[in-house]
């Protein structure tokens, strides 16, 4: 799988005639299995990981630069939190959702003027699991030029990390985007990863779903909700 993922991200730079990548490092298990296969992919030189705080969590921070320390990861840390205080202090009140979906897009910002910069692709981070129910933010994470564990359920992305040996701790740690305190992924979604990958594998291979009928509903509905989010723009052609 690692060989697999790091040859394509390979043809994907050289096709693109491209220098290399640039990335955010959460510190969370997708983007820090994804800065490793970059850099194995480019090499240090031409891969940059940038952590992006904007009111992070400092457990997600120290995890993002124990990456960085580990892996031996060219990196940048960037405060973007007086820069997102001050967009919210300047426009209507929002709500939960439109403030969590600001950072997303505020980071995507800063990850494309280094990539311009260096003539980088954007290498998202993004897993199947999550892309298939819409759980990213359009223009925001979804915001990139590749996706090398797109094709990956969550369990898949697990035993990946485990291979290129990422701290057990943050494989293990329960998955937030960070997006308000105490916020996690599995809570946004309202199903586990684990029970998520079941119904996603069984609706793919046409197979009998074992789970809850109301779960399974659940999933199909985000699928439906969420399918602008994966198209190009609808066009109206007169």
């Amino acid at each position: 799988m690692k060989k697999k993922i790091v040859n394509w991200i390979k043809k994907q730079v050289k096709e693109a005639k491209t220098k290399g990548l640039a990335l955010g490092l959460s510190g969370g298990i997708d983007s820090s299995v994804v800065s490793v296969l970059a850099k194995e992919a480019v090499g240090k030189e031409n891969s940059l990981a940038l952590i992006l705080n904007c009111h992070s969590s400092k457990e997600d921070l120290e995890d993002a630069k124990l990456i960085v320390k580990r892996f031996k990861l060219n990196s940048k840390t960037i405060d973007l939190s007086e820069i997102y205080d001050a967009l919210v202090k300047v426009l209507p009140k929002g709500n939960r959702i439109s403030y969590a979906n600001l950072k997303s897009r505020l980071r995507m910002l800063v990850l494309y003027y280094f990539a311009n910069k260096l003539n980088y692709l954007v290498c998202g981070t993004q897993n199947r699991s999550e892309r298939q129910v819409g759980y990213f933010t359009k223009f925001g994470d979804a915001a990139v030029d590749i996706l090398p564990i797109g094709g990956l359920l969550k369990k898949e992305v697990k035993e990946l990390a485990k291979e290129l040996e990422i701290p057990e701790h943050i494989i293990e740690k329960p998955p937030s985007a960070g997006l308000w305190p105490n916020q996690t992924d599995e809570k946004e979604i309202g199903v586990t990863y684990s029970e998520l990958d079941d119904i996603l594998k069984r609706l793919e291979d046409r197979k009998r779903q074992t789970l809850s009928k109301e779960k399974v509903e659940k999933v199909k509905l985000m699928i439906k909700r969420s399918e602008h989010k994966r198209r190009e723009p609808k066009i109206c052609y007169t």
